[in-house]
């Protein structure tokens, strides 16, 4: 009797499609999750490449950065306001967030109006105080949008979100966008604002990046606005506080606040000796505006020269045929 031998079909392996559509968001997470780690999988050494690309191009591009800012101030500052006012709106026209972009056509628009104002020739008497006041405004609502935004996120991340019935990632994502746009739109507004407050100062007269200015200042006469100072003895209606520096150079208390926290200048507009800025903000409660300036300051890398050097990073992995 012979033996006869089965016939073994060997069938290849088929996984079942999955509609993702029909999963919930989470489970359709974990199913990415897992094919991207499949995908990347065995490819380690091509990946610690790739981070040491990374690395290496942050140090480079740090130092070079450093360099331009030292020797090519005003250039550096052009380009960095730049990348600051254009890079983030290319990336918002094509994720189509379109509320970003009516927002920063507003902002464009009133601020170029402000701008154009700040650099007539003639400068009149009312616009120093009107361009101070706008950026002022601008920054006050920056830092309450930032403040409001840091608040969302620390609820969401101790869980308060919950006593209202909010779901997690919904107050994340409102917390991170107060948070983005108080912080962009503060860089912005203190970048401006620290050209026009240049660009006024020196045709007012009282002040030069480097020399001395072309005018006398006299004593009762506000270097930053070029307006009259009145004492309460005077026969004046309108009498606003001043404040004196410890190079006994008197202003307007508004105009050396904002020149000083909005225009980001920390010497003094006539002579440039160093302004001592807990004498002026010896209110705690105002501390924390100079130290939102300084935050605004930091982010200004991080928004206008990081998507640049990420750029740099996948050109240069591509040409290395690094995927």
């Amino acid at each position: 009797m012979a033996d006869h031998q089965p016939h073994i079909e060997e069938h290849a392996e088929v996984k079942p499609t999955i509609d993702l559509s029909k999963l919930s968001e989470q489970e359709r997470w974990k199913i990415e999750h897992e094919r991207l780690h499949a995908k990347h999988k065995g490819h380690e050494a091509m990946h610690a490449e790739m981070i040491l690309i990374l690395l290496t191009t942050l140090v480079v591009a740090q130092i070079l950065l450093v360099q331009w800012k030292q020797r090519h101030f005003k250039s550096y500052t052009i380009v960095t306001l730049l990348g600051m006012w254009i890079i983030p709106v290319i990336f918002c026209l094509r994720l189509a967030w379109y509320r970003f972009i009516w927002t920063w056509v507003l902002f464009s628009i009133v601020t170029s109006f402000i701008v154009f104002k700040a650099r007539r020739k003639p400068l009149p008497g009312t616009t120093p105080r009107l361009v101070y006041k706008y950026f002022l405004l601008l920054y006050k609502i920056s830092y309450g949008l930032g403040i409001i935004g840091y608040a969302i996120v620390m609820f969401t991340l101790f869980g308060f979100n919950l006593v209202f019935a909010i779901r997690p990632d919904t107050s994340m994502d409102f917390g991170i966008l107060f948070l983005f746009y108080g912080v962009y739109y503060g860089v912005l507004g203190r970048d401006f604002a620290e050209i026009c407050s240049e660009t006024m100062a020196a045709q007012i007269g009282y002040y030069t990046k480097t020399g001395l200015p072309g005018r006398n200042l006299e004593p009762n006469v506000c270097a930053v606005c070029g307006q009259t100072i009145y004492r309460p003895d005077d026969d004046e209606e309108i009498v606003e506080k001043s404040y004196k520096l410890n190079c006994n150079h008197v202003f307007h208390e508004f105009c050396i606040r904002g020149w000083c926290i909005v225009g980001k200048k920390q010497t003094c507009p006539y002579c440039k000796e160093k302004v001592d800025l807990k004498r002026i903000f010896c209110n705690p409660w105002e501390r924390p505006h100079v130290l939102y300036g300084q935050l605004l300051d930091w982010v200004r890398y991080l928004v206008a020269w990081q998507p640049v050097i990420i750029m740099l990073v996948q050109g240069i992995n591509y040409g290395l045929g690094l995927e």
